[in-house]
């Protein structure tokens, strides 16, 4: 081999490399279920409203969490979660949009308190 295609190949695979991106998660939530099984998600928040298959993926509308919290103004709030569940055809979250969220009994995102405790 020449020289020259060595150094074309080893530019390409460069090139390729460079084009490959992973995406990191937007937020905790996503941080701690993308790549999870989302069956594991629905056995522990509760099962989907609805489902609208995408290709090789399925959206899923979820909606839980429902509870009545103390806020830290000491006032109580009825709080739930919703959100858009992308799941892959192997039943893998890939991505997850919060539709509808309050305030927290800790913070500003009762999803977020939600959705990431262990």
């Amino acid at each position: 081999m020449s020289l020259r295609t060595i150094a074309s190949t080893a530019a390409f695979a460069v090139l390729l490399s460079a084009c490959t991106t992973t995406s990191a998660p937007s937020n905790p939530i996503e941080a701690r279920w993308v790549g999870q099984s989302a069956g594991a998600f629905f056995a522990r928040y509760s099962p989907p409203m609805s489902d609208t298959p995408a290709g090789s993926t399925t959206l899923y509308n979820w909606r839980g969490g429902y509870q009545r919290i103390k806020l830290q103004n000491g006032r109580t709030a009825n709080v739930s979660c919703a959100a858009q569940i992308t799941v892959d055809e192997d039943y893998v979250i890939r991505k997850i949009r919060i539709t509808a969220d309050r305030q927290g009994a800790k913070g500003q995102s009762y999803c977020e308190e939600l959705l990431t405790e262990s």
